[in-house]
C-alpha cells in the first residue's frame, strides 16, 4: 500500500509539472489556481488515504468536506448553508461507521471477538491516566494486552516479545496517546474507530499466512494510537 500510495502522489505532481510545462510553452491555457483550488489540500489526501488506508471513514469524510468547499468556491452551492451542516455531517459519518464498523471488517472482528472470549484471564491491563507509563516486555511471552490512555501516553514494545499464537491487543485512546512496537515477524490486522482522532499503522509487511497475527482493535477518541 505504501507504494500504491507513493505512485498516486508522483502521478499527481506529474500531472501538475505537464501542465505547467504545455501552459509554459503556450500549448494549453489551464488554470491551475482557480477558485476553490486550495481545497485540493483536502480532496487529494483524502482520495488517497481511501485507497491506502485500512481505516477510511476519516478519509471518506474529509473527502466529501473539501468536494464541498470546492462547489461552494464555485458558487455551485451556498457555503452559508453548508458551513452549518458540515459538523452535522461529521457526527452522521461517524455514528454509521459506529454502526457498521462489524459489518465492513466482519472476518477481523469475530476474530477480535474470539481471542477476547478465549483470554479473558489472560490479557494483562496497562492504563496511563493523566501520566505516562512504558512498558518493555523484552523476552517475555505476549498473550495479548489491553491498554488505555486517558489524558496520557502509553507505549508498549514487545519486539523483542515471543509471540507463538495469534493475539489481540485492545487500545483505547481518549484525549490521549498510544504507541505499540511490534516484531517483524508477525501479521498485523488492524479494526479502528477513530473519533476525533487518527489510528496510524506504519507496518507494510505483507501477510504470511505461516505466521502470528496481532489483532489490534483501536479506539481513538481525541487521541491516537500508532503501530509501528
Amino acid at each position: 500500500m505504501k507504494k500504491l500510495g507513493n505512485v498516486l502522489w508522483g502521478l499527481v505532481i506529474i500531472a501538475i509539472g505537464v501542465i505547467i510545462g504545455l501552459n509554459s510553452i503556450g500549448l494549453t491555457n489551464i488554470n491551475i489556481f482557480f477558485s476553490g483550488w486550495g481545497t485540493l489540500f483536502i480532496i487529494v489526501p483524502s482520495f488517497i488515504g481511501l485507497i491506502k488506508e485500512d481505516s477510511k471513514t476519516w478519509s471518506f469524510i474529509w473527502l466529501v468536506v473539501g468536494i464541498v468547499l470546492l462547489l461552494c468556491a464555485q458558487d455551485i452551492l451556498s457555503f452559508r448553508i453548508i458551513r452549518k451542516l458540515i459538523i452535522p455531517f461529521i457526527l452522521v459519518m461517524v455514528g454509521i461507521s459506529l454502526i457498521f464498523k462489524d459489518t465492513i471488517n466482519k472476518n477481523v472482528s469475530e476474530k477480535i471477538k474470539t481471542l477476547n472470549s478465549n483470554n479473558k484471564e489472560g490479557l494483562e491491563d496497562y492504563c496511563a491516566t493523566f501520566g505516562s507509563q512504558k512498558i518493555d516486555l523484552s523476552g517475555q511471552e505476549f498473550k495479548g494486552a489491553n491498554i488505555d490512555a486517558v489524558f496520557g501516553g502509553v507505549d508498549i514494545d514487545i519486539q523483542k516479545s515471543t509471540i507463538s499464537k495469534d493475539q489481540v491487543i485492545n487500545a483505547n485512546a481518549i484525549f490521549g496517546g498510544i504507541e505499540i512496537k511490534v516484531p517483524q515477524n508477525v501479521n498485523i490486522k488492524v479494526k479502528s474507530t477513530p473519533i476525533f482522532g487518527g489510528v496510524t499503522n506504519k507496518v507494510k509487511a505483507q501477510y504470511n499466512e505461516s505466521l502470528p497475527t496481532i489483532y489490534i482493535n483501536s479506539v481513538a477518541l481525541f487521541g491516537g494510537v500508532e503501530i509501528k
